[in-house]
This record gives C-alpha cells, sequence and structure tokens, in this order.
C-alpha cells in the first residue's frame, strides 16, 4: 500500500578488531588439525650463500626414473627476519602443531658455517641451558670440506652468537658446538616408544635460511637405514664446487623415515611428537631428479641415538662404535630369504665368538629387520663397545637365534 513504509534499520555496534593471541607455551589441543593463518617472512639483505648437501642418483626399482638423497645444508638462500613468537589468530585457530611450535621453537637455533671456499646453513637444538646445541657433523664442517670453520648461532628470539665446535662424529653425522650463553630452553628428549607409524609428527628448522619454520607430517616408516659413500655409488656429500666427497668411509645411518615436509636447511633441526618432545634430528631427504626440496620422504637420526652420542662428544670430545668383525653383503636371488649374508668372519672378531660363519644369513640384529649389509652395517655403527646385541640368522635353511657383544670399531 502507499502508506506502509519499510521501518529504519537498527545501527549496527562498531566492529571491534580481536586483539592477537600470544601463546609461550599453549596446551596440547587434542583436535583435528585447523589451518593457522602464519605471518609472512621478510627478506634480508645477506648475500645468497651455497652449502654442501648429501646428493646421489640411483635407480627406482621397476623404473626409469631417478632418486636422489639430498642433504638438507641450506642452499641458495637469503637471511630472513624470523617471527619471534608463535602468534595465534585466535585461539579456535589452535592445533596440536601450534602448541608443540610454541612449546619447542626456544629449543630450536638457526646455524651459518664458512670457511675460506664454501658456506651453508643448517638447524640445530638446545642440549643444555648452557649453551651446547646438537646439530649434524655435515652441517658443523659443510660436509667436511671445512675443518676451522667460522659459525654462527641464531637463537628463536633473534639473538646471534658465535659457536665453537666441541666434537663432531662423521661416522653418524652428529656434532655438538657451544656458545656463550645461560638460561637457555634445553629440548625434551622423548623415548622411541612415542612414536609409531603413521604418529603425528612436527619438524622445525631452518630451511632455505627461513628460520623457525614449522611443517607437520606423520612417521611413514621406522627402522630405515640410508648410505652415504665415498665412491660416488650410494648417498653422497656433493660439495660446492666439486663432485667429489670428503669421506675418509662409506657411513651407513639408522633413521626414521617421515613425510613432514622437510628441505636443505632442516640438517640438525628437531623432529617432535604431539608433546613437543624430540624424537629424531633431521639430516636427509629423498628427492626426483626434477626437484631438490621435499617430496615427502625425509629421514632423521632417532633422538636416543643422538642423545647417546652427543654426551659423549661433550664428555670426551668423541664418540664410541660398534663394530663386530664380519664382512657381509646383500643376499643374491637364490638364497630364499632377505638379509645380509656373512662373506667372511675376522679371526678373534666378537662375529667369531658368536658363532658366525661365512654363508650365516642374518634377518635380524636387535629386533630390527635387517634386509641388506647397510642395516647391519648401522645397526652395529649405533651400539657402544661391550653391549650385547642379539640377532636371528638362517643357516641351511633353519632359522637360528644368537647373541654378540660388540667390540669397537675404533
Amino acid at each position: 500500500m502507499e502508506n506502509e513504509q519499510n521501518p529504519a534499520p537498527a545501527p549496527r555496534a562498531p566492529r571491534v578488531r580481536k586483539t592477537p593471541v600470544v601463546a609461550e607455551t599453549p596446551p596440547i589441543i587434542e583436535r583435528d588439525p585447523a589451518p593457522v593463518e602464519r605471518r609472512p617472512f621478510l627478506p634480508g639483505n645477506v648475500p645468497v650463500k651455497t652449502a654442501a648437501g648429501i646428493a646421489v642418483i640411483a635407480g627406482l626399482i621397476g623404473g626409469g626414473a631417478g632418486v636422489a638423497i639430498a642433504g638438507l645444508t641450506g642452499s641458495a638462500f637469503r637471511t630472513v627476519v624470523q617471527p619471534q613468537v608463535v602468534t595465534i589468530n585466535g585461539s579456535s585457530a589452535a592445533s596440536v602443531a601450534t602448541a608443540v611450535a610454541a612449546k619447542a621453537l626456544p629449543s630450536v637455533v638457526t646455524i651459518e658455517v664458512s670457511g675460506a671456499s664454501a658456506a651453508g646453513s643448517g638447524s640445530g637444538v638446545i642440549y643444555s641451558d648452557d649453551g651446547y646445541i646438537i646439530t649434524n657433523s655435515h652441517v658443523a664442517t659443510l660436509g667436511g670440506a671445512v675443518t676451522n670453520a667460522t659459525i654462527r648461532v641464531t637463537l628463536s628470539d633473534g639473538r646471534l652468537f658465535p659457536a665453537t665446535v666441541i666434537g663432531t662424529d662423521p661416522i653418524l653425522d652428529i656434532a655438538v658446538i657451544k656458545i656463550d650463553a645461560t638460561g637457555l630452553v634445553p629440548v625434551t628428549f622423548g623415548d622411541a616408544g612415542s612414536i609409531t607409524v603413521g604418529s603425528e609428527v612436527i619438524a622445525i628448522g631452518a630451511p632455505l635460511g627461513l628460520q623457525n619454520t614449522v611443517t607437520d607430517g606423520v612417521i611413514s616408516a621406522l627402522n630405515r637405514s640410508i648410505t652415504i659413500s665415498n665412491k660416488g655409488n650410494g648417498f653422497n656429500f656433493d660439495l660446492p664446487g666439486t663432485n667429489q666427497s670428503a669421506l675418509a668411509q662409506d657411513l651407513s645411518l639408522p633413521v626414521i623415515q617421515t613425510d613432514a615436509s622437510i628441505n636443505p636447511g632442516n640438517s640438525g633441526g628437531a623432529l617432535l611428537n604431539t608433546l613437543g618432545e624430540l624424537v629424531g634430528i633431521n639430516v636427509a631427504i629423498a628427492s626426483s631428479g626434477s626437484s631438490s626440496g621435499s617430496i615427502g620422504v625425509g629421514f632423521a637420526l632417532p633422538a636416543t641415538l643422538v642423545k647417546r652420542v652427543a654426551t659423549d662428544l661433550i664428555n670426551h670430545g668423541s664418540a664410541e662404535h660398534g663394530r663386530i668383525g664380519a664382512m657381509v653383503s646383500a643376499v643374491g636371488t637364490t638364497n630364499g630369504v632377505i638379509g645380509a649374508i656373512i662373506r667372511d668372519v675376522d679371526p678373534g672378531s666378537p662375529a667369531e665368538a658368536a658363532g658366525l660363519i661365512k654363508g650365516d644369513v642374518v634377518v635380524m640384529f636387535n629386533g630390527v629387520p635387517i634386509r641388506d649389509e647397510i642395516d647391519i652395517t648401522a645397526q652395529v655403527r649405533s651400539l657402544r663397545p661391550g653391549d650385547v646385541a642379539t640377532f636371528t640368522y638362517v643357516r641351511g635353511g633353519d632359522s637360528r637365534e644368537g647373541s654378540v657383544t660388540v667390540g669397537s670399531l675404533e
């Protein structure tokens, strides 16, 4: 009707912008992860640096494509200004990864290493409140290319410190460095039983120099082994400007596999469980021939092994490694079993004392399935001399049990 009028709208209340919530150590929230808005990183003006890494091309089973294992030392990066704390734009946006990051970020550092002919960056975790920091040996030495390196550590809050090397263990790729600082926040170590295949994990480090980067994923596999070769056939440290490895001998590393996104520069950084406890030190990634970044296949050294070696380095400046005194290789197709076959046994060695003979096939060592010589070597090297290990082996088609007191590699 003509005299009918629409009522005037009621005035709206003024919009109030919510103040962001800054969480230092929020509680673990058991819910499906929700997206967290991340603040952009700001580029700095530091020149680009190139670093060493682990790389190799290995044929994929059943295909003509290739796969590479790349070290995580940063390459072609720019130093950036990092966020100082974890900012949550509304508590409803918080997730398990948010809580873990808030708890563990103060315990993760960025490490810059430079020498006369090479420079690069990696990550590390704080071991003690008085300045001891764990990283990879290939970070502290740029894959063996630098012996008297200049090392600088950046804490999560932006403070910079020069660092000195306390000890390196190139056999298991672990190093300890130290800064002159107190009151630091040490990382909390988790035990091996805190993760299983499918467990959610969070990686923190400085990929490509991007400090305080947080990614998440799951444990893809346990009890993996990778090899680093000085012959160019296996996983290699590729040094800047050369294809030759600086390794004195082949290495075999026991690792955890994860699909958490880790990239060059994550080496030495933290792999954490949902309680914010350290379960691994990121060490390498697999990459395709067309990509040097993450393809969801990353590797970390188990935290229990890292803690053992780091303690030795701090207390003694070096670490001990196991040896059983047997030459081994992968079994052939005619053996009918998967494992590591004994090719020869050193006289008077722990292997001989344990009753192993040429032709025996070791299929289990200390509860870890053995697929080839890399697996058994990695497991033996991770033990201390004097440790007793149990094993299962096949002789003449019969499965048998045994034990061995591990000797010393040194």
